[in-house]
């Protein structure tokens, strides 16, 4: 297999941007709060399998044990309210631990979105830039191009502020 060439460029060059996102990612985990890598701990266990056997098993013994199916122990709660009670608070308490990690899942995306729109907005431009010289080059050879005037408008920097107004206008016009 031969390893030079385009191809061995673009995987090179695809492998240094994965271990840039990995590295980016794991220097983010480190430098999180030790309250989100609690948060971020507590979600991944509570949407974990273990969870819900462990749910299962301590749930189902406790109505076991209060509808007195199971003599192991005396009945402590037969109306199941100190279990409605600790159900409520725990799911108080994870879905709080899910917001949390789902404020941090958004940070993270609103970051990578930004990381995309200036991707975008460096090719528009590197691609303005190269259709203003091959219309040149063309030009300098007598190339007849019958598209001139899409080409002429292709050739303009598009402000990204002028975009999002246009959208906003367009989207407060409907």
């Amino acid at each position: 297999m031969n390893t030079s060439g385009p191809a061995a460029n673009v995987s090179r060059r695809l492998d240094q941007n994965i271990e840039a996102l990995l590295d980016r990612r794991k220097e983010d985990l480190r430098n999180a709060s030790l309250q989100d890598r609690i948060a971020a701990s507590i979600t991944r266990f509570a949407g974990s399998m273990t969870f819900v056997y462990i749910h299962a098993i301590v749930f189902g013994l406790w109505i076991l044990l209060n509808v007195g199916l199971l003599p192991l122990l005396p009945v402590f709660d037969p109306s199941l309210v100190i279990l409605a009670m600790v159900a409520s608070v725990e799911a108080i308490f994870i879905s709080t631990f899910v917001m949390i990690s789902q404020n941090r899942m958004a940070e993270a995306d609103d970051k990578r979105a930004d990381l995309n729109l200036q991707i975008s907005l460096l090719a528009e431009h590197e691609a303005t830039q190269l259709l203003i010289i091959v219309s040149a080059i063309a030009e300098k050879l007598g190339v007849v191009v019958e598209q001139k005037q899409e080409i002429n408008e292709l050739t303009q920097d598009v402000a990204p502020e002028d975009v999002l107004d246009t959208i906003e206008q367009k989207a407060h016009a409907d």
